[in-house]
């Protein structure tokens, strides 16, 4: 098979899809491997090592795109992209299609087969895929949420961490899956106070066991997120649906009742976000403000720390893009978790999270790769 690589064109995006140690392992499968130049420059990947590791570099990424049977990227396809995706393709990528109509109509229009990282599983009831991005996301939304903090950026004014005979600063975290736990270890690292909310006991338990008192942990009700957000100088959104739009627990109305140059960072913007008031941004221009509260939206958090990200993805997604590489679609049938990622085949949606919130008929997986 012959998988292509282009450069990621998202703004500030800094990732790569393929890393050279992983072109070198698809080369060691028997694939040809297609790069479009500088596609690795924000990880300090040269053309020249993905020569050496046995890629051939394209001069633009319509090379890429016409000449490949599997697009491996890391971004969403963004419209210039979705409309070189061609019948008989294989597109293996973050997708987040629930909040996204427009992708969703463009990769439908294509025909490609299109498989998410966001909803491949594991035996353990987990997303592989989405983990080590979610790791690097927790950890960066504290690091994001205390510079917003500091007042020459709009925040409070208020040093996570404290000094003796100050009180550190107050983070809520909402959601205690990867992002949330990263997201505490990283605050509760910094000194802050730190309190989980989350909707799952045994989930809290497993947190307080972890933490061993380092951190609160809290179930989730309307008084439980209003007083935590109301106290806080930080709230990280960090709850998913794994393919679905995620839950809306912060509203506008309840900004009111938050301290002025407090910071939210919704860590769910990709899909749809978890704030009421909060809308994509980018590495550009992060942050915005909405009744006193500062707003940190950026929806490809993981990308402003290419070398790390890249290499963790890689990590990830090198397993299952090689069962794609060795088998075409074969994988899918051979493996369930691999075939949960299925999100469009041949202008069906085959995963039901994103039927139910862009309201298209549901096509079971098996049903169109038997057909």
């Amino acid at each position: 098979m012959r998988v292509g690589c282009p450069r990621e064109i998202k703004n500030h995006e800094y990732r790569v899809g393929l890393t050279p140690g992983s072109v070198r392992e698809y080369v060691a499968h028997g694939h040809e491997v297609l790069v479009e130049t500088g596609a690795g420059a924000g990880i300090g990947a040269d053309d020249n090592a993905y020569r050496a590791a046995g890629a051939t570099i394209a001069k633009t990424a319509a090379d890429v795109f016409a000449k490949s049977d599997m697009i491996v990227k890391v971004k969403e396809p963004q419209p210039n992209e979705w409309v070189q995706l061609r019948d008989g393709q294989i597109l293996y990528t973050y997708l987040h299609l629930a909040p996204d109509p427009e992708q969703t109509k463009g990769l439908l229009a294509s025909g490609v087969t299109a498989i998410a990282y966001e909803t491949v599983t594991d035996d353990r009831g987990g997303l592989p895929l989405l983990a080590p991005m979610s790791e690097v996301a927790g950890r960066l939304s504290i690091q994001a949420g205390a510079t917003a903090l500091q007042k020459a950026n709009g925040g409070r004014g208020v040093l996570l961490g404290g000094v003796p005979g100050v009180l550190p600063g107050k983070v809520t975290v909402l959601g205690g899956g990867v992002v949330g736990l990263h997201a505490a270890r990283m605050a509760a690292g910094l000194g802050a106070d730190v309190t989980i909310i989350d909707r799952s006991i045994p989930r809290l338990r497993q947190l307080d066991d972890l933490f061993a008192g380092r951190v609160h942990t809290r179930y989730s009700t309307v008084e439980a997120l209003e007083e935590e957000c109301f106290s806080a100088d930080i709230v990280v959104g960090a709850v998913l649906i794994p393919g679905a739009a995620a839950p809306k627990l912060v509203s506008r109305e309840m900004l009111s009742g938050m301290k002025k140059g407090s910071v939210l960072v919704d860590v769910a913007i990709d899909q749809g976000g978890c704030f009421e008031t909060s809308h994509a941004t980018t590495h550009a221009e992060p942050t915005y403000e909405v009744d006193g509260v500062i707003h940190y939206c950026v929806a490809n958090m993981p990308g402003a720390v290419p070398v790390t990200s890249a290499h963790a993805l890689n990590n990830a997604t090198l397993h299952y893009g090689l069962q794609l590489a060795d088998k075409g679609l074969k994988a899918l049938v051979d493996d369930h978790h691999l075939r949960n990622g299925l999100n469009v085949h041949k202008g069906k949606i085959t995963n039901r999270a994103v039927a139910e919130a862009l309201g298209y008929e549901l096509v079971e997986p098996k049903a169109v790769l038997a057909a």
